[in-house]
């Protein structure tokens, strides 16, 4: 049996399946051993989240401090704040796929 990397809350995720497949989202709150809560701020606001199966879903390794800090400090985080994560993530993942030669 494969064991999967555990979700954690401020991680950012690509969805694998759905809709939203191959868009980034960030994961804001952990449902259960199975589901998972995104938002990317944009599509998706922080108020109105996804519910997504976490086998749906592609962990990627970074994870958002500001996202982190923010829900610890308010319990919320800011639609800004998503956006800015996912862009960094965007930006730094073409970034290495430009040095790959891809």
């Amino acid at each position: 049996m494969m064991h999967r990397s555990v979700p954690q809350v401020g991680q950012l995720a690509k969805v694998l399946k759905g809709r939203d497949a191959s868009d980034v989202y960030v994961i804001i709150d952990i449902v259960d051993d199975r589901f998972v809560l995104i938002a990317n701020g944009d599509k998706r606001k922080f108020d109105h989240p996804k519910r997504k199966n976490v086998q749906h879903l592609e962990l990627q390794s970074m994870i958002s401090s500001e996202v982190v800090q923010s829900l610890q400090e308010s319990g919320r985080v800011t639609n800004g704040k998503l956006r800015h994560a996912v862009s960094v993530y965007i930006a730094s993942a073409n970034a290495n796929a430009e040095e790959k030669g891809d």
